[in-house]
């Protein structure tokens, strides 16, 4: 374990081998289906979540983490030689997750633990731990790792292409009405980062036009600029997001190494099966 030590929430996409990998720990948000729990990623995963939604014909409810989840996990740090700890958090302006890591880290008086409001989610949270952990491989102080992960942030861009609003409307936030006219109307809604929350952009029709316009809309985040960083996430959906990366990668310049996963019951319940997620991370030069 680094002397700092870098911890994070499964709302963040990592892939749990690249986590892994840079020493990066995730505390799980938790899935709730009436009385049972279970810890995101490590329990349950959205391909057995929407295979129970569709049955149930009910949607679970997501919770952030405890602040005993994230003590333990702390602690745990600790007692394997960290002498400081950088916790990112899903935005607080989504989620009750950073109120629980403060609350956490109020439990260790005397000790360096620092909680960052990422005001993001996804990979674009994820990009931000890769940045922290990598500074602090390389000798970087708490202050210089978070740093990091703040200028990272001012460089990515989050675009979303939803298939249905089937499962939105059944958590009340459209009408059954409207997700039904939409799917009549074959209207795929395109999902941003804005107000650090995850908010409508655009509504497109057809699958296909969708995934289009979210190639031009990362070409616009580029402006000329280096991608210096891709992830293609999706739910349920890895033909979508095969056929998402051959667009981009005919459109723009792409990195060598793309992160492809999952994204996980934490957030995919919000968004629904079917979704493909696109982040990226513009360079700061030009190619």
């Amino acid at each position: 374990m680094p002397k700092i030590a870098v911890i994070t929430d499964t709302d963040s996409s990592l892939p749990f081998d690249l986590a892994e990998r840079h020493q990066i720990v995730q505390v799980p948000i938790m899935i709730q289906f009436g009385e049972e729990s279970f810890r995101d990623g490590y329990e349950i995963d959205s391909r057995t979540v929407f295979e129970r939604i569709d049955r149930e014909k009910r949607l679970p409810k997501t919770a952030a983490p405890a602040p005993g989840q994230f003590a333990q996990a702390f602690e745990h740090a600790f007692q394997q030689g960290a002498e400081e700890i950088l916790c990112l958090t899903i935005s607080s302006a989504m989620s009750a997750t950073y109120t629980a890591a403060r609350q956490a880290a109020e439990l260790f008086p005397g000790r360096k633990i620092e909680v960052m409001d990422t005001r993001t989610l996804s990979m674009g949270q994820g990009y931000m731990a890769l940045a922290a952990a990598e500074a602090v491989a390389c000798g970087a102080s708490l202050a210089q790792a978070k740093a990091a992960a703040e200028e990272v942030r001012g460089r990515t861009f989050l675009f979303g292409s939803l298939f249905t609003l089937k499962y939105i409307a059944m958590s009340g936030r459209v009408s059954s009405l409207a997700a039904g006219m939409a799917g009549l109307l074959d209207i795929k809604p395109i999902l941003t980062l804005r107000n650090d929350k995850l908010e409508l952009l655009e509504r497109v029709r057809t699958q296909k036009k969708s995934w289009a316009r979210m190639v031009e809309l990362c070409q616009e985040q580029t402006n000329g600029k280096r991608l210096e960083k891709l992830s293609i996430l999706h739910v349920n959906d890895p033909n979508g997001a095969q056929e998402v990366e051959k667009l981009l990668c005919a459109a723009l310049p792409c990195p060598p190494e793309i992160t492809r996963g999952e994204i996980l019951p934490g957030l995919s319940i919000h968004t629904g099966t079917g979704t493909v997620v696109v982040v990226g991370v513009v360079g700061n030069a030009n190619p």
